[in-house]
């Protein structure tokens, strides 16, 4: 099972809500994949097939082994389902 790694930078407020969103929008395209969300220091040694976060989060973990892929907007759930579409 892929693993999708929601990451803000204190691992709170945003990317929980992103999280329930990741996990509605799996649900809604009968996809499974695990799904957390975590801080940026954390995110760095965690292991993920995608990470979505905030564009300037992103730039932080481009040496990570996960797709990276930052977000202008991390509310847009039109854009991470074709996220989610095209990597799980």
């Amino acid at each position: 099972m892929k693993k999708v790694l929601i990451v803000c930078g204190n691992g709170l407020g945003s990317s929980f809500i992103v999280e329930m969103n990741v996990k509605k929008i799996l649900a809604e395209m009968n996809k499974e994949a695990e799904v957390a969300h975590t801080d940026l220091t954390s995110a760095k040694s965690e292991t993920a097939d995608l990470i979505l976060s905030a564009k300037d989060i992103a730039e932080h973990l481009s040496s990570h082994s996960a797709k990276v892929v930052g977000l202008s907007n991390l509310l847009d759930n039109k854009k991470i389902k074709e996220i989610l579409a095209e990597n799980i």
